[in-house]
């Protein structure tokens, strides 16, 4: 019987870095199988993660929680049964809520034969007020469901700022193992026990199902209080956007340096949570890059079989981001 991890995240908050480290360091040895659902056209961390040597099924055509009783299940059991795999960990859209993935793995456990392991969500510590105050719906549906919850880049924050940012998340979830410390500085047991408390995973897995079944009633009745995410059920596709292009295009670093400050400090693009490329290089070296509200990373990185750009946010507008990149 194959164990499942679920590994939730808000787009940019360093899931695919934390499964990698997972791979190597927790689960190495073991028979893994990922499944990934990348929010967007185009799927750019596929080869990231192949160098590890594990399977992937990349399912682009749309969000984790709009294709759960289609796609998702099918997919689940079909590499369960194709791959008997020892543990398969699932990494859904950064935008999908946790409570549904799990709900959508419960229907079909017995089926694939499945044991859910852990709920897993990594949080970037340094944006959680922002997220809760702008996509609260969704952001705080992964921090409340998460039996672990890992933050990331707490290396450089001011002591005060960190234990406020874990204070907001416990008022989420007071049951959760919070991870804090910068995860180069942390080993696989110590992450295991972390991993390990799952003490509520009955209870956040009723709580799941029973989050699930409320897509089905009208909460006209309830008051609109302080939780009225609970009460307002969207979509992901009914709320974020993606815009992406693959293209032969030839950028410097200072063209895509350029880009970047323009879509994390401007407004005239739409929302941005997400900017992710890799792009060849006017030195003859490829640009990959990676920009989240406030900041971004440019890199070199390996030659790829065409150029590719993704943009997932909000009230994306599609045709001032074509002018901005081309």
């Amino acid at each position: 019987m194959a164990k499942v991890t679920i590994i939730s995240g808000f787009l940019g908050a360093g899931k695919t870095t934390f499964i990698k480290k997972l791979l190597e360091q927790v689960y190495a040895g073991q028979k893994v199988v990922l499944i990934e659902n990348e929010f967007g056209e185009i799927g750019i961390d596929g080869g990231f993660l192949k160098d590890a040597g594990i399977q992937i099924t990349e399912m682009n055509s749309g969000c984790i929680c709009c294709s759960l009783v289609g796609d998702f299940g099918k997919a689940l059991i079909k590499v369960s049964k194709e791959y008997a795999p020892d543990r398969i960990i699932i990494e859904p859209s950064g935008v999908g809520k946790l409570s549904d993935v799990v709900a959508a793995v419960e229907k079909v456990k017995d089926e694939a034969g499945l044991e859910l392991d852990c709920f897993l969500t990594v949080a970037d510590a340094t944006k959680a007020k922002m997220y809760m105050k702008n996509f609260g719906e969704f952001y705080n549906d992964q921090i409340e469901h998460a039996g672990t919850i890992v933050l990331s880049r707490t290396q450089n924050m001011d002591a005060a700022k960190l234990e406020a940012s874990v204070a907001l998340i416990r008022d989420k979830n007071a049951e959760a193992a919070i991870i804090t410390t910068p995860w180069d500085e942390l080993n696989g047991e110590q992450i295991v026990s972390a991993l390990e408390k799952k003490s509520l995973m009955d209870e956040l897995l009723k709580e799941a199902l029973e989050h699930s079944a409320e897509h089905h009633h009208d909460d006209d009745d309830e008051d609109e209080d302080e939780h009225e995410h609970h009460h307002h059920h969207h979509h992901a596709d009914d709320v974020f956007t993606s815009w992406g292009r693959e293209t032969p295009h030839v950028y410097t670093k200072e063209e895509i340096e350029d880009i970047l400050v323009k879509l994390t400090e401007k407004s005239e693009f739409g929302i941005i949570l997400r900017a992710k490329g890799m792009v060849s290089g006017a030195d003859g070296r490829w640009i990959y890059f990676d920009a989240v509200p406030e900041e971004y990373e440019i890199r070199d990185g390996g030659a790829d079989y065409t150029g590719r750009i993704c943009v997932i946010g909000s009230k994306l507008k599609e045709d001032e981001l074509e002018g901005l990149f081309f």
